[in-house]
């Protein structure tokens, strides 16, 4: 390329051997925004039918396994109402509740499924969750400094951020981390950090605290007092199951989250690397900070298609049931531009993030790969 046209159509984005002029990247975001308007074009009653029968099972399962566990001086009633509970939990917060709070269903004008009116079955209040997650996260995914989820405000998750010696025990309480998501989740968005520094006023903290503590006082009075006390004498049995269901969902959610974003191919980004970026440059930003789980159908409705991490970074509104048709469309436009779709199974995804995690728990320097874009 010639110094006149590289001035008129300068690279803008040059990283693991592909180079991308100003009018490429621009081409890239029209392809994704054209593969969103088809899809979003095409939703109708067989998407109604989906969601509808997926919250009818899982209020099902709910019921069931609440059930059970009232007989659950019966072993095997008490490890099915434990199982069903679980998954009931798991599909509430990931397939249902994660979604209808990202108004992939607004379209539907169903009270039940509005995202403005929805609240989640968590310790983490949903007015709270959608500015920290939807809006810092889904705008400033994987940019050091900005997106809270790097690292959660506890953890080294890139080399952009500086070491200290606390990380050395990351590969420790990371699994402290994720035994307790749920409550990792709720916490991390007071950023105690800054109101040591000053940057965040008492009041501010306060208010939010309180906020926080009305959620957390009302699921544990429903798991751990209202539903064991209700089976009288067999008050430790349902404690125990809902406890351990809990504890399943915040193991299963933890993993399938950690691989979305932390996958050891999954890029980081600074604050200068988004300094006037376009909407093609910020496509490019979902595509390389984020990381597919490969599956069969139920894999993914329990992942919440969380599975197609990429996806749901480009297309966060789109209804979930959409990423499959979406996902090999978006591949192979990847693929045209030279750009690298991080997919895998599961264990081996989990085993990179496990991988970064203890990498990162010791001092070292950015690698050559992080160059801004």
């Amino acid at each position: 390329m010639n110094a006149k046209v590289e001035e008129l159509d300068p690279i803008v984005f040059e990283r693991g051997g592909t180079r991308l002029t100003r009018s490429q990247v621009e081409a890239f975001g029209r392809e994704i925004d054209a593969l969103r308007e088809e899809i979003m074009n095409d939703l109708g009653e067989e998407d109604a039918r989906y969601i509808r029968r997926l919250v009818k099972t899982q209020k099902g399962m709910e019921l069931a396994g609440r059930g059970l566990l009232f007989l659950g001086i019966l072993p095997p009633a008490w490890l099915a109402g434990t199982a069903l509970l679980s998954v009931s939990k798991i599909l509430e917060n990931m397939e249902i509740g994660h979604n209808v709070m990202h108004a992939q269903w607004d379209w539907l004008n169903d009270p039940a499924l509005d995202s403005s009116t929805y609240d989640w079955d968590n310790t983490c209040p949903a007015e709270q969750w959608k500015h920290s997650h939807n809006y810092m996260h889904h705008t400033f995914t994987n940019v050091v400094g900005k997106d809270r989820d790097v690292g959660y405000g506890i953890m080294r998750l890139s080399d952009d951020q500086p070491w200290n010696p606390l990380y050395l025990a990351q590969p420790v309480y990371n699994w402290m981390l994720a035994a307790l998501f749920q409550w990792g989740v709720a916490f991390h968005d007071l950023e105690y950090e800054k109101l040591l520094k000053g940057e965040k006023s008492r009041a501010e903290y306060r208010t939010q605290r309180r906020k926080i503590m009305k959620k957390v006082r009302k699921q544990v009075l429903k798991d751990y007092l209202l539903f064991p006390a209700l089976a009288g004498p067999f008050f430790p049995l349902v404690f125990a199951g809902n406890l351990s269901a809990n504890l399943v969902r915040n193991l299963w959610a933890y993993m399938i989250i950690f691989c979305g974003h932390f996958t050891e191919h999954a890029e980081m980004f600074t604050e200068q690397d988004i300094i006037d970026e376009s909407r093609g440059q910020w496509y490019l930003r979902q595509l390389l900070g984020s990381s597919n789980l490969e599956g069969g159908p139920l894999f993914h409705i329990m992942s919440g298609n969380l599975s197609h991490q990429i996806e749901h970074h480009l297309f966060p509104d789109m209804p979930s049931n959409r990423y499959a048709q979406a996902a090999p469309r978006v591949r192979a436009i990847a693929e045209r531009y030279g750009l690298h779709y991080n997919t895998g199974r599961l264990g081996r995804q989990f085993g990179t993030v496990l991988k970064r995690i203890h990498r990162l728990a010791l001092p070292g320097r950015r690698r050559a790969n992080s160059a801004p874009m």
